[in-house]
């Protein structure tokens, strides 16, 4: 995996112009990723059965209908990534929604291989939200970071992949959304980073969580959202169920497993390493609330792989909504150094 200085990309414009901007910019990194999901996406490890391309795409073209509904601005900047970048609107779908994707293929196979990925925490005194991002490492080369500058709504920055329209950011609001992978049985619905896209929309935590709780899910996901008072909330969302859980003056931690019966009853069958790992992390995380440099230097939490269709962590940040800034680092945090962007 690569990593180093983070490669900023800057659009302004409506929908069609932050598309295609970031559409022929990360041309050949979006091909290249598209390829590497589209092989993973067909493995038994990721989806629960040995797929065709065709079957894969299948899947994806059942949730574009939804994400058009859902956000037909989003769907219009999506579709005019995909044309710039030379692929079609399902395949933007498997570079940007994998992880929900995956939950969606997996319905088709009856099984549940798993996914284990993330640690977030917001910490309200404090105010920040920090999170590393984990991922099959071979995630980690397309790497980027957006700057986005919409004709409408609030400017923005996402720490994204190339094709993704937004994993984990900041608007200039001070709305910030981190993220964390959870396992269900999917459905035709909107893919993850659509649901950050909207919240990034919003200019008051409410609004931001009303339009998480708007989707209809295509996988299960966790959101975490902090505003710029210091008040936040976490979301765990499965395709028919979701939880709100205000976060006001105690440190929250989340990692790869649901914490509450709704949720839980929603879940997919997990590895007992991937539980032992959710585990273990969300102890650490709730340790370690206070100290981000005893949080990012645990093994447990940064963790380093050699095969790159293995989880790792790819990236990191930490969000300070009221101060409008963003540390970002490409990587394994402590390998590179940390970058700061302000809105």
């Amino acid at each position: 995996m690569k990593g180093g200085a983070l490669r900023v990309l800057e659009v302004f414009g409506d929908s069609v112009d932050l598309g295609s901007g970031h559409g022929a910019a990360c041309r050949q990194m979006i091909r290249a990723y598209l390829d590497d999901r589209i092989e993973l996406s067909s493995q038994e490890r990721w989806s629960g059965g040995n797929f065709d391309r065709g079957l894969i795409l299948e899947c994806a073209e059942s949730t574009l209908e939804e994400h058009e509904r859902y956000s037909a601005g989003l769907y219009t900047e999506m579709v005019a990534m995909a044309d710039a970048a030379g692929i079609t609107p399902a395949e933007a779908v498997v570079v940007g929604g994998f992880t929900d994707l995956v939950d969606v293929i997996r319905t088709r196979a009856g099984s549940a291989p798993t996914e284990d990925d993330c640690t977030s925490v917001i910490n309200p005194k404090e105010g920040f939200l920090a999170q590393t991002w984990d991922m099959h490492v071979s995630a980690g080369d397309f790497v980027i970071m957006l700057k986005l500058d919409p004709l409408i709504g609030p400017g923005l920055i996402v720490q994204t992949t190339a094709g993704c329209l937004g994993q984990i950011g900041m608007n200039e609001a001070g709305i910030a959304i981190g993220i964390n992978n959870l396992t269900s049985y999917g459905r035709p619905g909107v893919t993850w980073p659509f649901v950050v896209r909207r919240v990034l929309e919003q200019t008051d935590v409410d609004a931001a969580i009303k339009v998480v709780l708007d989707a209809q899910l295509a996988g299960g996901h966790n959101f975490l959202i902090l505003g710029p008072d210091g008040l936040g909330a976490n979301i765990e969302a499965m395709p028919r169920h979701q939880k709100v859980t205000r976060v006001v003056d105690q440190p929250f931690v989340h990692t790869n497993h649901c914490l509450v019966p709704e949720t839980v009853s929603e879940e997919a069958q997990r590895l007992e390493a991937s539980v032992l790992s959710s585990d273990l992390r969300l102890d650490i995380g709730y340790r370690t609330a206070n100290d981000l440099d005893a949080f990012f230097a645990d093994p447990a939490i940064s963790r380093r792989v050699d095969n790159p269709h293995e989880v790792g962590t790819c990236g990191a940040v930490v969000m300070e909504p009221h101060r409008l800034t963003m540390r970002s680092t490409w990587g394994v945090p402590g390998d590179h150094p940390w970058e700061t962007f302000r809105l």
